[in-house]
């Protein structure tokens, strides 16, 4: 069993997210990784889970081999030949999905089940109605031009949905790239693509800007034996959180890897998840915090309700805190 994380970070008006690529079933003992993978997930207890590489069909779910029954799932608009794909569980009522495959060239039909999904969430009060949007670009190393097009079709998908919407959005997925590639370098705000721009902001950057975060990576065995064997170690699963004019509308209580050690001796997928706590912020961006009655001492106070923390890792049965540094430098 991976041991439990610490205690959720948010309560009434939070929630929690999970992105996680599990690696296909047809590599390294699916059986074995599928339990770990089901107890982790159980003893995370997450509201929202993205997971990749899963296949879901008329002869087999693997969705539902993960999470067990009592979910609402979405899944993406296409999958591979051996039915590999996307696909987006949620505990709220999910309306209003939409889709897009992202076949933006001619090269990406090498990577079928590349999509997007955006659906619409029913969160309790006093959170309300939450965008969740599952992004899968194309995965090779060259097809950064792709990529860079596919995460402007998504953003175009978004801001077609939410209009003049005022609607918490929540960006999660594998985006095969790395922070500061031109793709993930848009979604952030640090540049435009295609005639837009958007601003989002990355919940293991928002509490841990020092921290590389890699989660696809060689210290993972499944990494070095797998068909990248020379993989040098990428930040490449994200949660985000999208802003509007004075920041996003969602604090960032907490983000960490999960799965990132064996548990018994089998490790879980080539990926590390990603865990994220999203909670309402102490008062509105865009007005001041006296405007809504909240004093300086309200707004301040409360230790982690004033301001993001990183937990532990969660390291197959135990916990660690990695190294920062690597001869004096983040070790990225």
């Amino acid at each position: 069993m991976t041991e439990p994380l610490t205690e959720r970070t948010v309560g009434t008006g939070g929630f929690r997210v999970l992105t996680m690529n599990v690696l296909a079933s047809g590599y390294a003992d699916w059986e074995a990784r599928r339990q770990v993978i089901s107890d982790g997930i159980r003893s995370l207890s997450p509201d929202v889970v993205a997971l990749q590489e899963v296949v879901r069909d008329d002869e087999r779910d693997e969705v539902t081999e993960l999470l067990g029954t009592g979910w609402n799932v979405v899944g993406h608009p296409s999958s591979a030949a051996d039915g590999t794909g996307a696909a987006l569980a949620g505990r709220w009522p999910m309306t209003d999905a939409q889709s897009r495959d992202l076949q933006v060239t001619q090269r990406t039909a090498t990577t079928p089940w590349c999509g997007v999904v955006a659906v619409e969430v029913s969160a309790p009060q006093p959170l309300g109605p939450v965008l969740l949007v599952h992004h899968k670009p194309s995965w090779p190393y060259g097809y950064e031009y792709e990529r860079e097009r596919q995460a402007v079709a998504a953003a175009r998908l978004v801001e077609e949905i939410t209009a003049d919407r005022n609607l918490h959005v929540v960006l999660l997925g594998d985006f095969d790239a790395a922070p500061d590639s031109e793709s993930v370098r848009f979604w952030t705000g640090r540049q435009s693509l295609g005639g837009m721009s958007v601003c989002y902001q990355d919940a293991w950057d928002s509490v841990s800007s020092d921290e590389c975060g890699h989660t696809f990576s060689p210290r993972n065995p499944l990494v070095r034996q797998g068909d990248m064997p020379l993989e040098n170690g990428r930040r490449i699963d994200y949660i985000m959180v999208r802003c509007g004019d004075h920041g996003p509308s969602l604090r960032v209580a907490a983000c960490r890897r999960v799965f990132t050690g064996p548990v018994g001796g089998i490790q879980a997928s080539d990926h590390y998840g990603v865990v994220a706590d999203l909670a309402l912020p102490p008062h509105t961006p865009g007005r001041w915090a006296e405007a809504q009655g909240i004093t300086a001492a309200e707004h301040n106070g409360g230790g982690r309700a004033g301001r993001p923390v990183r937990d532990e890792e969660v390291i197959g049965s135990g916990t660690v805190t990695p190294s920062r540094h690597r001869l004096g430098r983040p070790a990225c």
